[in-house]
């Protein structure tokens, strides 16, 4: 059983956005239209993402000659680049002897325990950005980022994506921060230097080295699997480093490690990072694309029993009544051989490229049927899925800041998932832990409505009222069907 290489053991594993069929059937409602509306090269919409990092070092190559004497002049050069992440959960252990008290019985309080971990991220942006694994920041209270320096800072979540494991966080900092260019991992090639810098065990900023085993490995984690394996070594606290060539330049997003091996582990590919981050910096989530079929990988024994002449390609096991492949004219029993232009070598390409297709974008699909190829147009619908519950930093903003709260509006996905009623409010994100606010009983999810009998439009009109609020506020909690007032104290600590 293969663990992350972060902290947090064992993985959080990622949904799957296919449906599995036996052991090897999946759903293509598929991945990311990460390149959608993205123009890489600028646009006069200033709603449209735009590309926000560098790639290109702008240095030559370090080339060894055999095997390489040092690395010391590239961890030197990389190292500012690459940041220490802690996180701070907080928890409410129960009393031992709790299950044994009768309903009507008082129990004790729980006390709230702090859960620390340890991850690892690096710089793309020199106003802040940060990337690291998803799994590094899932579901955390508190998350600080230690600098090459010893400065700390306050981290906020931009967006995640646990699909992939890729997550965007922001510092303040009026300094800019050293950035890491990123690379392309596509044309990297198994064989050729890589250096991982992580927090292994909390050993700050530990250089290790090695090769790129291989690419596009499939470690049973979703439907987007496409990871770099390296035998430099990575261990719990890596996870969210970069993978750096020998230009500095980041390939890789340190991701995962076997434990029964200590030479291999995995990397998320930079490129995938690349079409995921500009969503993430835009939105806090990613949109992907569907197709809507189920697929599995084509066996021998499917070779023959299809009368294939070659085991290439996803077949197709169900389609979806009415999706985009049913409307299309796809068929159970089809064989999907290219999509958009792109062939499909093996099973596992069709969802990744469905996924990164734009929606409504109208694409070609060259399926063997009865042994004729046919080529079918499909246009791509969006692939629905729960939205993260992601947390907006209200950092800069000093009204629930000072309260001990951290908030964002409430969208009618946010109601839905909370199952809450209602249209106006804002959602908690987090609370400070052992804060007032946390003391009064409020919690994350928890709706606030009101703030001293006035209405609360929106994150605007909390700020606000909490700015001008005295050492006390009156809110008007909204949790699931409930409603209840809640008095809480100004925290400035």
């Amino acid at each position: 059983m293969k663990k992350r290489a972060g902290s947090k053991l064992p993985w959080l594993f990622l949904a799957l956005g296919l449906v599995f069929v036996a052991s090897v059937e999946l759903d293509v409602r598929l991945r990311e239209n990460a390149a959608r509306a993205i123009d890489f090269f600028g646009s006069d919409d200033d709603d449209t993402p735009r590309i926000f990092w560098s790639e290109d070092s702008g240095a030559p190559p370090i080339v060894p000659k055999g095997v390489p004497a040092s690395f010391a002049d590239l961890a030197e050069r990389v190292s500012p680049g690459v940041v220490n992440i802690s996180t701070e959960r907080t928890t409410r252990g129960g009393h031992p002897l709790e299950q044994f008290l009768p309903p009507s019985f008082g129990r004790p309080s729980p006390s709230p325990q702090q859960v620390p971990s340890l991850g690892t991220g690096f710089v793309i942006s020199p106003d802040g950005y940060i990337v690291t694994n998803d799994h590094v920041i899932s579901d955390v209270d508190r998350i600080s980022v230690r600098l090459e320096d010893g400065t700390e800072l306050d981290a906020e979540i931009v967006g995640r994506d646990p699909k992939t494991d890729i997550a965007l966080l922001r510092v303040e900092t009026d300094q800019e921060l050293f950035a890491l260019p990123l690379g392309d991992s596509d044309a990297v090639r198994s064989g050729e230097w890589v250096v991982a810098i992580g927090n292994p065990f909390g050993l700050e900023h530990t250089v290790t080295a090695g090769i790129v085993s291989a690419k596009h490995r499939a470690i049973a984690h979703g439907p987007y699997d496409d990871y770099i394996q390296t035998d430099a070594a990575i261990n719990p606290g890596n996870s969210g480093g970069p993978l750096i060539n020998l230009s500095g330049e980041v390939i890789g997003i340190n991701t995962a490690i076997n434990p029964r091996a200590n030479t291999i582990g995995f990397a998320v590919p930079v490129n995938m990072a690349k079409s995921i981050l500009p969503q993430l910096r835009a939105s806090g989530h990613v949109t992907r694309g569907w197709l809507g079929v189920v697929i599995q990988k084509i066996t021998p024994e499917l070779v023959e029993g299809f009368e294939l002449e070659e085991d290439t390609g996803a077949l197709v096991s169900r389609v979806i009544p009415d999706g985009p492949a049913d409307e299309a004219g796809i068929r159970q029993g089809d064989v999907i051989r290219e999509f958009g232009g792109k062939p499909i070598d093996e099973f596992g390409d069709l969802p990744r490229l469905v996924a990164e297709t734009p929606v409504d974008e109208k694409v070609d699909v060259v399926v063997l049927r009865d042994g004729k190829t046919k080529t079918l147009r499909a246009r791509i619908a969006e692939l629905e899925e729960p939205r993260e519950f992601a947390r907006v930093s209200t950092e800069a903003r000093s009204g629930a800041k000072a309260f001990g709260l951290r908030v964002q509006d409430l969208t009618p996905d946010l109601a839905e998932q909370l199952g809450v009623e209602g249209d106006g409010g804002v959602v908690i994100s987090s609370v400070k832990p052992s804060g007032s606010a946390e003391r009064a009983g409020i919690r994350r999810g928890d709706v606030i409505v009101e703030v001293d009998r006035e209405e609360v439009g929106d994150v605007g009109d909390l700020e606000e009222q909490l700015s001008e609020a005295d050492e006390r506020a009156l809110l008007l909690i909204r949790r699931g069907e409930s409603q209840l007032y809640v008095p809480i104290e100004r925290d400035e600590g």
